[in-house]
């Protein structure tokens, strides 16, 4: 019974996708929604950006391991990314009316560093979408007989399908829905350990000391740990086209500015019930604990719940966790056709052809992250990997961009490529365990190099109408 809910679940979420399709009358519509979502279309769209596999598997697992110190990344990073792209970043970014990330990097800088800034973005997404196929083979798997690659690639299947077909409003709608599977499921399992454990205080007064230590220990060691957890999700996040997109899909910048608040709100608030119910699962079944920390939660509801919720709680999941994919395999869709394609054929098609375009790129992109899904299997270290790239390259050159007057061509270029060169050798030669701040200094000094050293004379976002 419990696999005919989840077909028919899915069943639906792709016949929505084929119903958006008839929304979609250009590339506009379908990376952006036509830019005409509601509040609560955006809002949704938004709290689901991040809340799939890593909070529902990886932080949970992590947490129980480290306590609250294990998951600043995220869920905290994740709801503090949304306050400040709504704080900083958004309205400057709103009003150039384009479609992607990209296009911002040419508003500031030209077209040279578009490309880079593109180039740079997109193999982030590889490990990004895998990290989710991985965690819905996962989920499959605790209800059928389907092994790790099967389950991958009949994942990535199922998503393909309603993104190919209604791209952004195809996500936005399932978004609303999937949202409210994934608070009523969460809510209720969470309901349900609380009351089979014998109240919430019952549950913390057996929880080790370091569960709710949020402040790290008074040591500079400590202390930088914890900014570079913060900073991964925080700032890592906000040069990527998965946040633009969803944001750039409200009908106004209020409406947009809004989402991203309440979206912030919903995220942390909610990311913390995959932990509680974590806890309280390792409380009252320690051996599913010890047998499978990531699969702790399904494993849980799987053996010890009635029908009525395993299907309200494998509804949530899976309704997380494609939300997330959907985003992930658009995003750089998006970024390949505006920006790398466009600017070389833009002149030789039009924009239907460049709608299909948008689409044989989910196909690409949906291969690319299904391989990498059968190589890697540590959801928490392929959302984190994917992050970490965007921080180490595009966080400084957007940031200097959109607030730095002198900020010029030649320092965006040397803060992408240095950044991720010293990154990418810290990484190989493991220099420290925060090898993404170093990473990040050295993206921040080459700005600040380049652009002393090739200023350029241009008319800058500040000064235009």
């Amino acid at each position: 019974m419990l696999l005919t809910a989840i077909i028919i679940y899915l069943a639906i979420t792709v016949a929505i996708g084929a119903w958006s399709s008839r929304l979609v009358k250009n590339s506009n519509d379908f990376v952006l929604a036509g830019r005409s979502l509601p509040l609560f279309l955006s809002a949704s769209a938004l709290f689901a950006t991040w809340f799939g596999s890593e909070t529902i598997f990886g932080a949970s697992s992590v947490y129980l391991e480290d306590g609250l110190q294990g998951v600043i990344e995220d869920p905290f990073g994740g709801a503090m990314c949304l306050v400040l792209f709504g704080i900083f970043y958004l309205k400057p970014m709103y009003r150039m009316n384009v479609l992607t990330i990209g296009d911002v990097f040419r508003k500031i800088f030209g077209k040279r560093i578009e490309f880079f800034a593109s180039a740079f973005m997109i193999p982030a997404y590889f490990g990004y979408v895998a990290a989710q196929l991985v965690a819905l083979s996962l989920v499959l798997g605790t209800v059928t007989d389907l092994s790790l690659q099967q389950g991958i690639l009949i994942s990535a299947g199922i998503v393909v399908l309603y993104t190919f077909m209604g791209g952004m409003w195809a996500i936005s709608i399932t978004d609303f829905i999937q949202t409210t599977m994934i608070v009523i499921g969460l809510v209720w399992v969470a309901i349900m350990v609380a009351k089979e454990a014998g109240g919430v205080q019952e549950i913390f007064s057996k929880a080790p000391e370091e569960s709710f230590q949020f402040f790290p220990e008074n040591s500079l060691s400590g202390w930088i740990h914890y900014l570079g957890a913060w900073i991964i999700l925080g700032l890592g996040s906000i040069p990527s086209q998965d946040i633009y997109q969803r944001v750039m899909s409200s009908k106004s910048e209020k409406v947009a500015v809004r989402s991203t608040y309440l979206a912030g709100l919903f995220y942390v608030s909610f990311g913390l019930l995959p932990l509680f119910i974590a806890l309280g699962a390792k409380v009252l079944y320690p051996e599913l604990y010890l047998e499978n920390k990531q699969m702790l939660l399904p494993s849980m509801v799987l053996q010890h719940g009635g029908l009525p919720i395993q299907i309200v709680f494998f509804g949530a999941l899976i309704s997380a966790i494609m939300s997330t994919t959907s985003s992930g395999l658009l995003a750089p869709s998006a970024i390949i056709s505006e920006n790398l394609i466009r600017p070389y054929f833009g002149k030789k098609l039009s924009d239907r052809h460049f709608l299909w375009i948008l689409r044989i790129n989910i196909l690409t992109v949906a291969l690319i992250a299904t391989t990498l899904a059968s190589w890697e299997s540590d959801i928490y270290e392929l959302v984190a990997g994917a992050s970490i790239l965007m921080l180490v390259s595009l966080f400084v050159p957007l940031t200097a961009g959109i607030y730095w007057k002198k900020a010029s061509k030649m320092g965006a270029l040397m803060s992408m490529v240095f950044g991720m060169i010293v990154y990418l050798a810290a990484e190989k030669f493991s220099w420290t365990e925060e090898n993404h701040l170093i990473g990040l200094l050295a993206s921040a000094f080459s700005m600040i190099l380049g652009t002393f050293a090739f200023p350029d004379k241009k008319t800058h976002l500040h000064e235009l109408p």
